[in-house]
């Protein structure tokens, strides 16, 4: 165990995580050249044209220390978007030490500072690095102070590294042998393995990544996961290195993938404890929080007849992102569909682009919510996150939105248009600390203000230069309405939302404008209305498509033509009374669809 050392890389986006991943493999010898490319753990085709990471990945690096012993570096990659910092956390606990990178050029960002306070809250052993200090515009005492005033670590002994040149490189592994410790166990003990990740391969069925604590894990031993009870035959058992080698044994202290022969997702949670069926532990670990979903959205097949198509392939995908839950909804106007919730809009993009490159399911989008707890007259607490789902407003005590903690990073001489979107947006400042050229700003904002364009809005009006990161914080109680869109004086659920009292005549107006252009003219005069509870807030009109009842009067009396016009006048009182609009599918779908 002393000669393992367990590290991850932590960083905020395009701060060269992955670039210096590569050059610590091509350092150790970890791939061959031949087969060395770019973002050599981003194995996802997504991944690799966004220039983001999305997975978790684990490489075994083998470097001898000054004394020519052999070492196994167990380097864990991790994304740097704030959507998916639940794999940032997963992936620190099953090591002892991280590498805190920071872009030389740009200084410390948004996620730098989460990174780095998850790690603190472990206990990690954290070793700032300066990446990119080959570049012209590269101020490494400016970012050493940065680190120092933001983050409260040391930065004296900060490592400069350049992967794309080299440079740095032997003095970052030198630095993770040396300063990150062993890992801790028992060899001898019990087996408890904590389960980081698990996905589901067609071939050997799920399989699942895990952090060996105590005990030894054989090939063919069988293994029992402790919270959900699943058993079952350990073949094969290995590392990455970047690729799969199998091995006979995993130790305490190694990190390696277990197949177990199962088949159902849900019996190898993330978070659960791999122990020895004939010799099992007796207390499983401390696991991790369940990753809940905060941002909402409905997915609709393009034609009724492909749902099955898009359940099917919704199905496939949850086997291989634990994040992305859903459930079978209905509406009177677009048919079946799925309610789906994500961890937030770059997530919600990625299941959507997934969806229709990985399994051929083509998706429309419904504009994006939040969850709010709703509590009724009676007493219940329930989560609603569609507005159909409200109770009727006189069953309704109180509702509570969900509330973030975001910090924003941002040169100091554009705090003041920061501070007046945020104004904008209900959020509430509750810190700020200025720090030479940098700025942080921590607020308190509403899910429902951030997924609406918030991270948008932000980069334009810093200019690009603001970094955001947010995390749920709790639920408050807010002025939440239902805003109900009436066509012809019915009420059209798929189209109803919910959004502060105070928004909704705007919002009103906003909707029953973009309707009033889908809506096909009818022989009879159609309005569109926006309420709240039985007040009218916004109205738009579809004017009436008019028959020339008069095309065949090329002349005689005028009293003939006024006698047309006005039976013509009497007809059409009749049918705004009895006559029904038919929407088409496709008014509610662009109404619905999401603004890019």
């Amino acid at each position: 165990m002393n000669r393992i050392r367990n590290f991850s890389i932590i960083a905020h986006v395009d701060h060269g995580k992955s670039t210096l991943a590569d050059a610590l493999m091509r350092r150790c010898g970890a791939v061959a050249e031949r087969e060395m490319r770019e973002q050599m753990l981003d194995s996802m085709d997504l991944e690799r044209e966004r220039g983001i990471t999305i997975k978790s990945q684990t490489a075994l690096l083998r470097q001898r220390d000054k004394n020519g012993h052999e070492l196994n570096l167990n380097l864990l990659d991790t994304p740097g978007h704030v959507d998916f910092s639940y794999e940032v956390s997963r992936s620190l606990s099953a090591c002892e030490g991280a590498l805190l990178l920071v872009d030389a050029v740009q200084g410390v960002q948004a996620q730098t500072i989460a990174a780095c306070n998850t790690a603190a809250d472990l206990n990690l052993e954290i070793i700032p690095a300066l990446s990119k200090t080959d570049l012209p515009a590269a101020d490494p005492d400016r970012v050493r102070k940065e680190i120092e005033d933001m983050t409260g670590i040391d930065a004296s002994q900060a490592v400069p590294v350049s992967a794309k040149t080299g440079q740095g490189v032997d003095d970052i592994l030198n630095a993770v042998i040396n300063r990150i410790p062993p890992p801790s166990g028992n060899p001898n003990a019990p087996l408890r393995a904590l389960v980081i990740d698990s996905w589901f391969d067609k071939y050997l069925g799920v399989v699942v990544l895990v952090r060996v604590l105590d005990g030894t894990l054989t090939r063919r031993d069988r293994a029992l996961f402790m919270a959900s009870g699943a058993e079952g035959e350990c073949d094969p058992i290995g590392v990455f290195t970047p690729k799969a080698e199998p091995r006979r044994t995993l130790s305490a202290g190694e990190v390696g993938y277990v197949s177990a022969g199962l088949k159902d997702l849900a019996a190898a949670r993330v978070g659960d404890t791999l122990t020895r069926a004939d010799a099992p532990a007796k207390q499983p670990l401390p696991g991790f929080q369940q990753v809940k979903p905060h941002v909402f959205a409905s997915l609709f097949p393009p034609a009724p007849n492909d749902f099955d198509r898009l359940r099917t392939a919704a199905e496939k995908l949850r086997l291989n992102d634990a994040a992305f839950t859903f459930e079978t909804e209905k509406s009177p106007a677009l048919g079946f569909g799925l309610r789906c919730g994500f961890l937030g809009l770059l997530h919600m993009e990625i299941v959507q682009e997934r969806l229709e490159r990985e399994h051929d399911a083509q998706v429309v989008v419904a504009s994006p919510g939040v969850a709010c707890e709703v509590e009724t007259t009676d007493g219940e607490v329930r989560m609603v996150d569609h507005p159909a789902r409200l109770p009727e407003t006189g069953r309704i005590r109180e509702i509570r939105e969900p509330v973030a903690a975001a910090t924003i990073v941002v040169p100091s001489d554009r705090m003041g248009a920061v501070m007046t979107l945020a104004a904008g947006r209900r959020a509430v400042q509750t810190k700020m600390d200025v720090s030479g050229r940098q700025a942080v700003l921590r607020y308190d904002i509403p899910f429902s203000e951030l997924v609406a364009g918030f991270f948008d809005k932000l980069k334009s009006a810093t200019r690009g230069f603001a970094s955001l990161d947010y995390e749920f914080k709790e639920h408050r109680p807010a002025n939440i309405v239902r805003l109900d869109i009436l066509v012809n004086g019915e009420a059209v659920d798929a189209l109803a939302v919910m959004v502060p009292r105070a928004d909704a005549p705007a919002r009103g107006r906003e909707l029953a404008a973009r309707i009033r252009e889908l809506i096909p003219r009818q022989m009879f005069e159609v309005a569109i209305q926006a309420a709240v509870g039985g007040k009218i807030v916004a109205r738009e009109t579809v004017k009436a498509a008019r028959k020339n009842v008069l095309a065949k009067c090329y002349g005689g009396d005028v009293t003939r033509k006024r006698k047309l016009l006005e039976k013509q006048k009497e007809g059409k009182k009749r049918m705004r009374r009895f006559g029904r609009v038919e929407i088409p599918q496709e008014a509610f779908l662009a109404a619905l669809a999401r603004a890019d």
